[in-house]
């Protein structure tokens, strides 16, 4: 019988967006980041990237990196470094930032490999990251507040790339290749499994189609190890 969580997990996976993401230019406030890795998640993103405060650093290494099981959190020690990465994968930049250069975040095309870059809650993107980005984008307001909550302008912003990705195409073809997309389906299904083999430092076993380990050699493997 087909089992629901595995055929979930599967569609979830055909549906990730490799070449979106965004990065946190030391947002440090646990809602917040919980949130922004939420919305990753519901967008189909499975990788985002940080900068923290150094004076935050330690508290919030845990915060970001456990907030989502379903996203991964890269954490960058400088900003210049973790740009670099961006733009030699061929990303653009957008920072969320308000400035002479900013456009409309509607005006861009979304389907190209992209980065989004978020700043801190109260100051916004620093300089720096203003000064690396490729392209400033805005959320238009019109009310007296000029400035959303970083993890609400995020979200609007994904979304539109979402819609944009959507109508491309983007979301039909899966774009995680087979090792990576088997190796979350297992840690995904068997988290308790996946820790044993962490733990022992052995390989995962195999998984059928349904998702139900069917590897003999891992179970003796395993038997050996707890009855050592």
């Amino acid at each position: 019988m087909s089992n629901p969580r595995n055929q979930k997990i599967i569609e979830l996976l055909n549906r990730r967006q490799t070449n979106l993401t965004v990065f946190m230019d030391e947002v440090h406030k646990p809602h917040n980041l919980a949130a922004i890795v939420r919305t990753c998640d519901a967008i189909g993103i499975g990788d985002v990237h940080a900068v923290y405060p150094k004076s935050v650093l330690r508290e919030c290494h845990g915060t970001a990196m456990g907030s989502n099981r379903w996203v991964t959190t890269h954490t960058h020690n400088e900003l210049d470094t973790g740009l670099a990465q961006m733009k030699s994968e061929g990303k653009q930049i957008l920072a969320a930032h308000f400035s002479d250069r900013a456009v409309d975040f509607r005006s861009i095309d979304y389907t190209k490999p992209t980065c989004v870059l978020v700043g801190s809650e109260k100051f916004g993107v620093s300089d720096r990251a203003a000064e690396l980005a490729d392209q400033h984008i805005l959320v238009p307001m019109l009310g007296m507040v000029q400035s959303l909550n970083v993890s609400v302008a995020t979200a609007i912003i994904l979304y539109e790339a979402q819609r944009q990705r959507e109508q491309a195409g983007l979301y039909d073809k899966r774009q995680l290749d087979d090792k990576v997309c088997e190796k979350l389906r297992f840690e995904w299904l068997h988290p308790e499994v996946k820790k044993f083999c962490d733990k022992y430092q052995i390989r995962y076993p195999m998984i059928n189609e349904d998702g139900d380990i069917d590897d003999d050699e891992w179970h003796q493997m395993r038997h050996s190890m707890l009855n050592a």
